[in-house]
């Protein structure tokens, strides 16, 4: 059994054939643009989110939970869906999407709209998972190689349409209807997949690794805390974060341990032996804890530092979509020609530390074509290296187990993001207050009664900006001055914290580079690869 599975020349017949391959990849499609069109809607959005709800502390949280309860999910999904076909997890999971968009809508605190986030998680997973996994199912590896152009373009068109209907709705409406927006789509998406996706019917039976999942959900959750709390709330070596950090090890240990002895693990521990899954998991943690810090707190910078508006500032981060999908459009260009991809991504690599490079260098007086150049470098060697380890991957095991192994990649990357939210946010909220206490005047700390430790939400909206103008017009005359001295404060207090997790970022962004040298190059393979497997 484990020979089988680590042997690529046995295949088996794909179920989505014809003229319905072509419909179901169109919904494919319309769920990848539906799902990447959300995330940027939301991360507009966020700023203006967190200024009314209170709640700077559990910025990263917004998104950690949401990544959390995704990756948890994942394995699951892909297992599942290898016996029973996608079509049914698609439906689960959008559904469930839908529900925790409603919820999210209707949020009155900072600590609700986590908890709905974490139950949006769940269905995202599925459409994390399943598009990547259908792909699959759909073409051979040297198609969708050439496939990856359309499928960046659809991202990117999503990408630019999503920052610019965010921030429209936030200015004219309400943040809320960020949210409600899901709900038609999610409807939609529904409505195409029962119509176009086979229902497959199998005899075998899989158990759900519940125990599994519970010891990984258990070993994350107290680890991703202390890096929230680490440096702020806590000092690194205080007796609570130690027992976090020990605790969530403790956890982590008996996953793994469990995980090689029962016959139907969330990861199946076989597929770590395969040094191209192996490696290609490392890279995509690494581009993932690299890029997290721009795509995350890029539009707080723009925002707090720059000064545009939401839906200004989804549009100056159109430029780094639309080079994600010229790099995706010539990566997959090269790898259908060539049947190669090592080079490629050695490049691709090296652009994405000259983009974190750039970034590291802006700062309170960096103009809108600086961070447009730095964004397009940057989204050039991300759009061309993230498909090209899909690629490396489907391309090293059997069609039959494509939605394990689209599920493990998916969910290991994703846990790029899950540590590196908390870790950044941790980051940016120690950087900005320390270089607020340090540059707010001690005429303006001691006349507004000590405000050394100003969240930089109170400055993220035009409505809180507005609320602290008049407190300080209270002050008489020196009052607007003062004011200007605030602003100014928090402007270079709010670059000081990016700038430290772009320094975290760059350092990802170079081991991810050195680590593309060590990636195995096996030729992508054709039709003619599938005819003779099957024989």
């Amino acid at each position: 059994m484990k020979k089988s599975i680590l042997q690529p020349k046995i295949q088996t017949t794909n179920q989505i054939t014809g003229q319905r391959k072509w419909w179901a990849l169109v919904t494919v499609m319309v769920t990848m643009f539906f799902a990447s069109m959300y995330q940027t809607i939301i991360a507009t959005a966020i700023p203006t989110i967190i200024g009314d709800l209170h709640g700077f502390a559990l910025y990263a949280w917004v998104f950690s939970a949401y990544m959390l309860t995704s990756a948890v999910s994942i394995p699951i999904y892909g297992k599942l869906s290898d016996v029973y076909g996608r079509k049914p997890f698609y439906i689960f999971g959008l559904a469930m999407f839908g529900i925790g968009s409603a919820i999210c809508g209707q949020a009155d605190t900072m600590l609700e709209l986590v908890l709905a986030r974490g139950l949006q998680g769940i269905g995202a997973g599925s459409m994390m998972s399943m598009p990547r996994a259908t792909i699959g199912d759909i073409l051979n590896p040297k198609e969708r190689a050439r496939w990856m152009g359309v499928m960046g373009a659809v991202f990117g068109l999503s990408s630019i349409i999503g920052p610019v209907v965010g921030g429209w709705i936030t200015d004219t409406y309400s943040w809320r209807w960020v949210f409600y927006i899901n709900l038609p789509f999610t409807v939609l998406t529904i409505i195409g997949v029962m119509l176009t996706l086979p229902k497959v019917r199998v005899s075998e039976q899989v158990k759900i690794d519940w125990l599994g999942s519970l010891l990984l959900v258990a070993g994350l959750v107290p680890i991703l805390l202390g890096l929230t709390w680490a440096g702020t709330k806590y000092a690194w070596t205080s007796p609570a974060l130690l027992t976090l950090f020990g605790s969530g090890a403790i956890m982590l240990a008996l996953f793994i341990w469990f995980e090689r002895r029962i016959s139907d693990p969330i990861i199946t521990p076989i597929l770590f032996r395969n040094r191209i899954f192996s490696a290609s998991l490392v890279l995509g943690i690494l581009v993932s804890m690299a890029m997290f810090g721009s795509v995350m707190f890029l539009p707080l910078f723009i925002q707090g530092v720059i000064g545009l508006n939401p839906r200004d500032s989804g549009l100056v981060m159109a430029p780094m979509m639309i080079s994600f999908v010229v790099g995706s459009i010539i990566s997959g260009q090269i790898m259908t020609k060539t049947g190669k991809y090592l080079r490629l991504a050695n490049i691709s690599a090296a652009a994405i530390v000259l983009g974190t490079m750039l970034f590291m260098r802006m700062d309170i007086n960096t103009g809108y074509i600086t961070v447009i150049v730095n964004m397009v470098v940057l989204g050039l060697g991300v759009g061309a290296l993230m498909p090209l380890l899909n690629i490396a991957v489907q391309n090293a095991f059997p069609y039959k187990i494509m939605g394990t192994v689209s599920a493990t990649q998916q969910f290991v990357a994703s846990l790029g993001g899950v540590i590196a939210s908390p870790i950044f946010g941790s980051i940016l909220n120690r950087g900005f207050q320390e270089r607020f206490s340090i540059v707010l005047p001690k005429g303006v700390q001691e006349l507004t009664g000590g405000m050394s430790r100003l969240d930089p939400q109170t400055m993220l909206t035009e409505q809180a900006q507005k609320s602290i103008a008049e407190q300080f017009a209270q002050l008489g005359p020196a009052g607007q001055e003062m004011y200007q001295e605030l602003l100014y404060a928090v402007k270079v207090s709010l670059t000081a914290g990016i700038n430290d997790l772009f320094a975290v970022g760059l350092m990802f962004a170079i081991l991810c580079f050195i680590g593309t040298f060590f990636l195995p190059e096996r030729t992508l393979q054709g039709d003619e690869y599938y005819s003779d497997s099957k024989e």
